[in-house]
């Protein structure tokens, strides 16, 4: 039998690495990206919330974490106030910029 090295899970890995405000900024952008698929970026937002703590984003929103749970699911459907919220607890904000258009 080989001897195996220990590694880390990748849900692991990648919560230390959303612990960086840098890196978590950069992960959520990439899932906006994916106009096509909302869910995306709810899945990135839950990881990232994950990281943070959900129980302090709770206490920051004034959400219960079953809520924020539930919000973070595929038909969880957020209102923009509980968007806004999460992202202000995460230490972001979200913004609209133009379209470059196609020449």
């Amino acid at each position: 039998m080989k001897n195996k090295k220990p590694f880390r899970k990748y849900d692991d890995d990648l919560s230390e690495r959303l612990k960086d405000p840098e890196y978590a900024h950069e992960y959520l952008k990439a899932a906006l990206d994916e106009k096509d698929e909302p869910e995306v970026f709810m899945n990135a937002l839950s990881h990232v919330a994950k990281a943070k703590g959900v129980r302090e984003i709770a206490d920051h929103t004034k959400l219960n974490r079953e809520t924020l749970y539930r919000l973070f699911t595929k038909d969880g459907n957020p209102t923009l106030t509980s968007l806004y919220a999460i992202l202000d607890a995460l230490g972001m904000k979200l913004s609209v910029e133009p379209k470059k258009r196609a020449m």
